[in-house]
């Protein structure tokens, strides 16, 4: 996933967690959860670079 991946995903599941005008979709939230942590857990948080194994 890409940075800019990323980010977009994150703005996806900022609005679907803060914006009141958008219904509430457990599953796209835990499915996004699932995705951007996988990615941290890779790689560390955006723009740390590669974590240390």
């Amino acid at each position: 996933m890409t940075e800019r991946e990323f980010e977009t995903k994150l703005a996806e599941l900022d609005r679907l967690l803060n914006d009141p005008e958008i219904r509430m979709d457990p599953h796209r939230v835990w499915a996004l959860l699932a995705e951007l942590s996988t990615k941290a857990r890779l790689t560390g948080p955006p723009g740390m670079g590669t974590a240390a194994a």
